[in-house]
């Protein structure tokens, strides 16, 4: 006990005791107590709550941004081009018959409905399915949510654009309302149950932002059976997700800001201006026209020749734009980074690192790509497809075989877009070692690169087959004299010829 605290003690041991015991416990957590150098808060409150007064706003926030700030739209495209890419996240279908083996024939069959499906997916008949996991996918890192109600079977008005009835509806959240926490076990426009589950989402029939939107704001029942909701969340029973932009938007925000006042203030500094100084009071006479107002017309080369005594011609020199400006956007742009998931490479367009440098980035980035693939896919492309296989085997569109395991009827590997080679070379030799070790299979090396093997599989051999019709040979080629007289060990130290096991095995 402290000085204080003994005085306490001689008229109350108990508070003495108590005041020490209180002080050692804020002394222990000194993180907790705010000062006027940490100015730490707190929230206790629910993620609901929290989500429910600044959620829309962080919305109009990250539009706002994405539509006027040039690396939070970078920011976008690089996030959606590693989670969905360019050829989206391909399915690739593998159920399997009662004795374990991929049952082919039913996969090409179920691939080959996926594949029209996927040319019209989408009630507007304006995006394929590529265009539609895009779309979907940026609208989740964006607004921190997106809505996918799902369309089957005959419904008034809409016509399927494939064989199988089955459409989808994207929907902005702005028609799922935040305000609507009225009616008993709705949050927030969602429907739960005592348990925290989804059963039906309140939508507006139309965007409260159309023009229109005022004389027709009433809202329908979806149940959630028929609807899709992708979020962005970080608490638990959260019901609403948060823009990816929610913990970056200041930065943002100042960046932009900063980067104006430097171009402004750069733009001024290329005016060359000049001014007479006229040195000391003493050394001035007065023009004897009486005239005080002179002007001189600069051009190249000119010589000043009709100064006064003691004047002389100075110019304004601006040290704009600063030095310190590219070191300091750069420390910004990591911060960003680091808060969205992107890569720093990828959004301050610096590529200036080594090669163990840019591959460690690159490493590391992918994973956090690869995660946030797996979180969109379970959300949006996998029940996309288990609805799919459903709706076209209750249409007659899709015959199952007696011989398939049904538990595996919805099996699919979903691809997500492959991690780019720094050095092709390097990476092309690994993966041969480790096929040849035996701890990877050449399947699992094409899938890594985002294609389907039985694809890849069936080019390679019509195309090696289009060779020998047409007689022609390329060093590839297992039949090529080079293939049978190089006898030299490759990088992985393993010897063709050396290896008798090889010298009878059929080359693919």
């Amino acid at each position: 006990m402290n000085i204080i605290e003994n005085i306490i003690q001689a008229f109350s041991p108990e508070r003495a005791f108590r005041r020490a015991q209180y002080r050692r416990a804020l002394a222990a957590y000194e993180a907790a107590n705010p000062s006027r150098l940490r100015k730490t808060g707190a929230d206790n409150s629910s993620g609901d709550a929290v989500v429910g007064r600044a959620g829309a706003a962080l919305r109009g926030y990250a539009r706002q941004l994405e539509q006027n700030h040039d690396i939070a739209n970078g920011v976008l495209n690089v996030l959606v081009n590693n989670t969905v890419g360019p050829f989206g996240v391909s399915t690739e279908p593998q159920p399997r018959n009662k004795e374990g083996d991929i049952h082919q024939d039913f996969a090409d069959e179920i691939l080959e409905l996926w594949k029209d499906w996927c040319l019209s997916p989408e009630v507007t008949g304006e995006h394929d399915w590529v265009a539609s996991q895009r779309l979907a996918c940026r609208t989740w890192y964006r607004d921190g949510e997106v809505l996918t109600q799902l369309l089957e079977g005959l419904i008034p008005s809409l016509k399927h654009g494939t064989a199988v009835p089955f459409s989808l509806e994207l929907i902005e959240t702005d028609q799922l309302p935040f305000d609507d926490n009225e009616s008993k076990g709705i949050t927030q426009g969602v429907e739960r149950n005592a348990w925290g589950k989804p059963v039906a989402y309140h939508v507006f029939k139309s965007h409260p932002g159309d023009a229109t939107a005022y004389y027709n704001m009433s809202t329908k029942r979806v149940s959630a059976d028929n609807m899709l909701h992708p979020k962005i969340t970080s608490r638990i029973r959260q019901a609403r997700g948060v823009s990816i932009f929610a913990s970056v938007m200041r930065r943002l925000e100042d960046i932009k800001d900063y980067e104006e006042s430097e171009r402004v203030a750069a733009r001024i500094s290329a005016v060359l201006a000049a001014y007479i100084k006229k040195g000391t009071a003493e050394d001035y006479t007065a023009p004897e026209d009486g005239k005080t107002d002179r002007i001189f017309s600069m051009k190249p080369g000119m010589v000043f020749d009709n100064l006064r005594p003691g004047e002389e011609v100075s110019t304004i020199q601006s040290n704009r734009p600063s030095s310190l400006a590219a070191p300091f956007l750069n420390l910004q742009h990591r911060g960003i980074a680091a808060g969205t998931g992107a890569n720093y490479s990828s959004i301050s367009k610096n590529y200036d690192g080594s090669y163990s440098s840019q591959r460690q980035e690159l490493v590391e980035g992918f994973n956090n790509y690869q995660a946030c693939t797996q979180l969109f896919s379970s959300q949006f492309n996998s029940p996309i497809y288990r609805r799919f296989i459903e709706i076209a085997i209750l249409s007659g569109t899709l015959k199952v075989p007696g011989d398939i395991d049904m538990r595996t009827l919805f099996d699919a590997d979903y691809r997500a877009p492959a991690m780019p080679w720094i050095d092709p070379d390097k990476e092309a030799k690994a993966n041969e070692r480790l096929e040849r070790a035996g701890y990877k299979s050449a399947q699992m090396t094409i899938r890594e690169r985002g294609q389907n093997p039985n694809d890849v599989r069936r080019q390679i051999k019509q195309w090696r087959k289009q060779n020998d019709d047409d007689e022609i040979m390329f060093t590839s080629d297992p039949k090529h004299e080079f293939n049978k007289d190089n006898d030299s060990p490759d990088d992985s130290g393993l010897s063709g010829s050396d290896d008798k096991e090889n010298e009878n095995a059929k080359t693919v």
